[in-house]
């Protein structure tokens, strides 16, 4: 992974000093809660419902046993004992106290870590593909250029007060894991005719208030252009774009307000035009960042059975919690953040300390977070997966559901966010509850459940296979149910509303009706989102909201 030079180090240090000062200053009363209000939320931090939120910065969700230890540090020390993996790939607090964030700023910079622009209006943390590196479908690792990226981005001073937020993913796979195509921009890395390998470009997706599927406006840039690629769209945007309604200023607004092809046309045009002072690609400090990301010293191994004789159990986990490696002998590990007695994506302090540890043992010191909100080991050998296991189940860490319908995304809802209108962690408890059997699970395939608990969809609700928003009704809880929604490959859409809101109670029997129809109406080795598309949303609207279940 990317090590930190002495630039970086004193850049994130005396960021860290910077903040201390400004917080000392609010606190004292020397900054309103306006002035304060810009500064503290281009460190990460949040007012929330109950307590601050600190959001760290997991440039493309790869983590060292080192800064996971200082995770499980800082929740013990300095929160209430546990961390939250969002969809960003990064890591939130939910109970920081404001006057010591400094103090915690201070111990993530002494593990090259921080919580720059990981919130406000500017260019926030780079994401990418969870599997980068190992997956055998993959063109090109992207890791180097996200992290080319990242430090283009990091306080760029042109682009630091942009119209609103901005998200870039990058994928080298044409499976797109990273859900680029509901970023505000998405590269994916692709092979030409002449066999280049360059990035196809992707520009104005997003979910929230307007969820949108983001367009392509340039189908191969050259590698050494996509800086001066990225200002030209960053400079469009930070001029056209709206200033006058948050909920209107997105790029994804902009596109299409003025169409795909005209944005294209805008962004060539200034990518031209600023030529003469674009930044000129630097081959050489590519290289060098190139050189964190070259493979490890892989051991010479062959692919072995690893499953004769081994109890069910570990039969089951090893074929939904692990994935193929492209090095042979090696198997990608999930550890799953999803079981039925844990809100989806926490993690306790003890845990972290584990998790750190068995990284150690079984690989390489390094842990990836998923934009699903799991842990990854990338690089576990498969003699030691059964002990992997063993260990993983005293952790439970190890429920096998990956893919599953309880491997659900969960934003933290009305439990903790300030913005929420409804919680999403008791939802997710009642879905667990009523889905217990992995008999059950498994024949039903794979399922991406998806829920928020507002419309900025922090849960991703809208590219669900089934979607959940929570809603208030008159200052009660309702859930609105999409169908059909997808973040990932050339099919990626937007769900489907397919009928009246449910009341609290009733989610997990709705859930439970379409699975019903699912599996009704699918044909042989057909998953859920197959099937939906095939017979359209009819069949579960009417049987879902059928006389005898109408919802209010």
């Amino acid at each position: 992974m990317y090590q930190y030079d002495q630039i970086d180090q004193r850049l994130v240090d005396e960021r860290v000093a910077q903040f201390r000062d400004q917080t000392r200053r609010f606190l004292a009363g020397e900054l309103s809660d306006d002035d304060f209000r810009s500064l503290r939320l281009r460190n990460g931090l949040y007012i929330q419902k109950y307590a601050p939120m600190l959001r760290v910065s997991v440039p493309y969700g790869l983590l060292s046993s080192r800064q996971v230890r200082m995770f499980a540090r800082i929740a013990r020390e300095y929160d209430k004992g546990y961390g939250h993996f969002t969809t960003r790939q990064n890591l939130q607090y939910n109970w920081p106290k404001l006057e010591l964030v400094p103090d915690i700023l201070a111990l993530l910079a002494s593990v090259e870590m921080h919580a720059i622009q990981t919130s406000g209006n500017c260019i926030r943390n780079v994401t990418a593909d969870h599997l980068a590196g190992i997956a055998p479908d993959e063109v090109e690792d992207p890791r180097p250029w996200c992290e080319y990226i990242r430090q283009w981005a990091t306080l760029h001073p042109e682009f630091s007060y942009l119209p609103r937020k901005f998200k870039i993913a990058v994928t080298g796979s044409p499976q797109d894991r990273a859900a680029s195509k509901v970023h505000d921009i998405g590269l994916h890395l692709v092979r030409n005719d002449q066999g280049e390998v360059g990035f196809e470009v992707l520009v104005g997706g997003g979910l929230g208030r307007m969820p949108m599927i983001g367009h392509v406006i340039r189908k191969f840039l050259p590698k050494h252009e996509l800086l001066s690629y990225l200002e030209a769209i960053l400079r469009v945007y930070n001029l056209e774009g709206r200033r006058d309604n948050i909920h209107k200023a997105r790029i994804k607004v902009l596109v299409k307000a003025v169409g795909p092809e005209k944005f294209a046309e805008m962004v060539e045009a200034e990518w031209q035009a600023s030529r003469d002072f674009a930044p000129v690609h630097d081959a050489e400090g590519f290289a060098r960042i190139s050189a964190f990301f070259t493979p490890p010293k892989y051991e010479t191994l062959a692919d072995e059975d690893v499953l004769s004789g081994k109890p069910t159990e570990f039969r089951a986990w090893y074929q939904r919690n692990t994935k193929r490696h492209k090095v042979p002998g090696y198997r990608a590990v999930f550890l799953s953040l999803k079981s039925p007695n844990r809100p989806p994506g926490d993690i306790t302090e003890a845990e972290m300390d584990r998790v750190a540890d068995l990284s150690d043992q079984y690989s390489l010191g390094m842990v990836r977070a998923t934009h699903d909100q799991n842990l990854i080991f990338a690089d576990v050998r498969q003699r030691d997966l059964y002990s992997l296991w063993q260990s993983l189940k005293l952790l439970d860490l190890a429920t096998p559901n990956i893919g599953t319908l309880t491997d659900m995304i969960c934003c933290p809802g009305l439990d903790f966010c300030s913005l929420a209108n409804a919680r999403s962690i008791p939802i997710a408890k009642q879905i667990n509850e009523r889905f217990d059997n992995f008999d059950y699970l498994y024949d039903l395939g794979d399922i991406e459940l998806k829920m928020s608990g507002c419309m900025n969809a922090c849960g991703h609700h809208h590219v669900g296979h089934i979607g959940i928003l929570g809603v208030d009704k008159n200052g009660e809880e309702w859930y609105q149910i999409t169908l059909g929604g997808s973040a990932s490959g050339p099919d990626a859409a937007l769900g489907q509303v397919i009928g009246p809101s449910v009341a609290y109670d009733d989610v997990a029997e709705t859930i439970d009706r379409i699975l019903n129809v699912y599996i009704s109406e699918r044909e042989e080795g057909e998953r859920f989102i197959d099937t939906f598309r095939r017979v359209g949303v009819k069949p579960f609207k009417a049987r879902v909201y059928a006389p005898s279940h109408q919802a209010a």
